[in-house]
Parts: structure tokens; sequence; C-alpha cells
């Protein structure tokens, strides 16, 4: 597989730059485009480190450290564009999003894969990033969405819209795989060299798993809204 420099990597700057010009002069933000993108490479980073030590010692905790990790932050961003920046909300999107997700997580590793050692980082942490990660958008697009349509119409059919908006993403992937998109997974495998009929096979389990993950948490949330909002 082609090794990519790390001089080369600077030629994504100029396309980061004119979205942050556009983002600044229409949202009205300065920092969040060019703050995004040093902390995105940051984390990569780190993350980099982090899983070469996790590889070549397959330590449990440090397995499940880097999991926990993985659910309190994806759950704190999740959280940012909603009105309710309380404990109660973000214990509600933590559990959604670690039932939700590790449900698929389970089933694909105990089930699916039929591996000798379902915890072995290699196959836990890139799907299990995936999974959560899916499921966070779909709490967040889910949750934003909740509170906007509560001002104007009822619980159960804010629920209805809120549903249908977070699983746009997810539904207009499934329509355009395969003509329109080569997926992430699947791209990777087939540029290092994996036959694409095995490359085909995992992108259905991580299509599945990304959908069923993110709609789980999804409906956790809104049922738990609505429940305690005096509606079902």
């Amino acid at each position: 597989m082609q090794t990519i420099s790390l001089f080369n990597l600077l030629y994504l700057l100029p396309p980061l730059g004119l979205v942050a010009f556009f983002y600044y002069r229409w949202v009205g933000d300065k920092t969040e485009i060019a703050v995004a993108t040093l902390r995105m490479s940051v984390q990569l980073i780190l993350i980099g480190y982090v899983l070469t030590s996790l590889f070549s010692t397959n330590s449990l905790w440090l397995l499940a450290l880097l999991i926990a990790v993985m659910l309190i932050v994806a759950s704190l961003i999740a959280r940012r564009n909603i009105h309710a920046q309380t404990f109660q909300s973000y214990l509600v999107i933590l559990v959604s999003i670690t039932v939700g997700g590790t449900l698929s997580l389970a089933l694909v590793l105990g089930g699916v894969l039929e591996l000798t050692n379902p915890l072995d980082p290699r196959y836990v942490i890139p799907l299990a990033g995936m999974i959560y990660a899916n499921a966070m958008n779909a709490i967040s697009l889910c949750a934003e969405r909740y509170d906007k349509e509560r001002e104007h119409h009822s619980m159960e059919k804010a629920r209805a819209i809120a549903f249908k908006a977070s699983m746009i993403p997810q539904i207009n992937s499934f329509l355009a795989v395969g003509f329109v998109s080569l997926p992430g997974m699947m791209t990777g495998q087939i540029l290092s060299g994996v036959n694409p009929l095995i490359a085909v096979r995992y992108q259905i389990v991580v299509m599945a798993m990304i959908l069923s993950s993110g709609a789980i948490s999804a409906i956790l949330y809104l049922l738990y809204q609505t429940r305690t909002q005096g509606d079902v």
C-alpha cells in the first residue's frame, strides 16, 4: 500500500481553508473548522501510537479503556447540539449509544466473523469505532431535530420526524453503495490487496451494523424522551 508522507498531507490545506473561509463568512465562526482539523489530526496521531501498543500487547484493560473513552467522547459530541446540556441528558445519550452500538458489535464479533478470539483488538477497535461514531451521528441528528420539532408539533409527530431525519444518511448510504460510492472499509481492503468479492462481504456487515446500531440508539433516545414527557 502506498505510504503517504507527512509533507504530502499539506496538499489538503487549500480545500480546508476554502471551507473555513465560507464557514466564517456564512456562519460567523472563525475558529471551529481550524480547531476541528487540528483536533482531528492530533487525535489520529495519538490513537496511532495507542493502537500500535495495543496490537502488540493485546492488553484487555487497555482495550476496555479505549472503548470507554470512545463511548464517553461520542456521547459528549452527540449532546453538543441540543438545548438540555445536563448530566441527565448526557447519561441518556451515553446509555443509548452504549446499548445500541454494543449490541451490534457483539453480534458481529461473536457471530458473523466467528473469531477465535472475539476480543482481538485488531477487529474490536475498528468495528467499535465505526459503530459508535455512526450511533453518535444518528443520536445527534435525532436529538437536535426532536428539540426543534417539539416547538411546533406533538411528541408523536416530533418523534417521527426526528427518527426519519436520523436515518437519512444511513438509508442514503444503503441506496448509493456500489453504484455511487465504495465505502471506507471496502476501499481500504481493496487498496491493501484483498479480493474485492471478500471486501464486499465485509462491507455488507459494516453497512448493516452501522444502520442497526444508529437506529437502535436513536430509538432508545426517543423512547426515553417521549415516555418521560408523558407520551408513548
